[in-house]
């Protein structure tokens, strides 16, 4: 389980593609190296990884043909960064919401608006995941918790804080690129109940 506050980034140092299948290795931000154990859970990009080797600041992680195919995660080339979070802990403050770090699928911006310490960024979203995005409502992206700013047909905006801008890879994303997005999954569960009621009494 996460929070949607991301930690840090991590660069790619290594990644190993196979048939339906990476080996991922990052360097992880000075001090999250902490008390990490092989199979604990790691978010890059707000999807949960297992630790599967360990070497000071190096983690190693495996992604399979599922991950692969829902994730922007098999577009990583060394160099790139990640956003990063551990796992929650009992105790943690919840700063932002409660995440799985399973992706619901990844969604393209189309639109980046810029203002004085702020930017508005808008994303096209798969067909199927845009009834449980809601205005004020939150979305995760890239990992990050985020609250929705504003929708439109077919998609919805964010604003971003410098803060955010600085600690995450969102700044940096462009037009057309493809990001990581989790609905929150009682939202999902509540829509589709209603329309199956609704589908029944109609």
């Amino acid at each position: 389980m996460f929070t949607g506050i991301v930690q840090g980034t991590a660069e790619v140092i290594a990644i190993d593609h196979d048939v339906q299948f990476s080996h991922l290795s990052v360097l992880l931000p000075e001090g999250l190296e902490t008390g990490l154990e092989i199979g604990a859970s790691v978010a890059h990009n707000g999807c949960c990884l297992t630790v599967t080797a360990r070497d000071g600041r190096r983690a190693e992680f495996d992604i399979i043909a599922q991950t692969l195919a829902m994730t922007n995660l098999g577009a990583l080339v060394v160099g790139d960064h990640v956003n990063i979070e551990r796992a929650a802990r009992f105790g943690d403050e919840i700063g932002g919401h409660l995440m799985s770090g399973h992706i619901s699928g990844q969604a393209v911006i189309e639109e980046i608006n810029d203002a004085e310490n702020n930017r508005r960024l808008w994303f096209k979203l798969p067909p199927e995941l845009v009834p449980f995005v809601m205005d004020k409502g939150f979305v995760g992206v890239e990992g990050a918790s985020l609250t929705v700013s504003g929708l439109r047909e077919g998609g919805f905006s964010v604003d971003l804080i410098p803060e955010t801008l600085s600690r995450t890879t969102i700044g940096k994303r462009r037009i057309g690129d493809s990001v990581n997005i989790e609905i929150d999954p009682q939202t999902q569960a509540i829509v589709t109940t209603v329309e199956r009621i609704l589908a029944r009494k109609g």
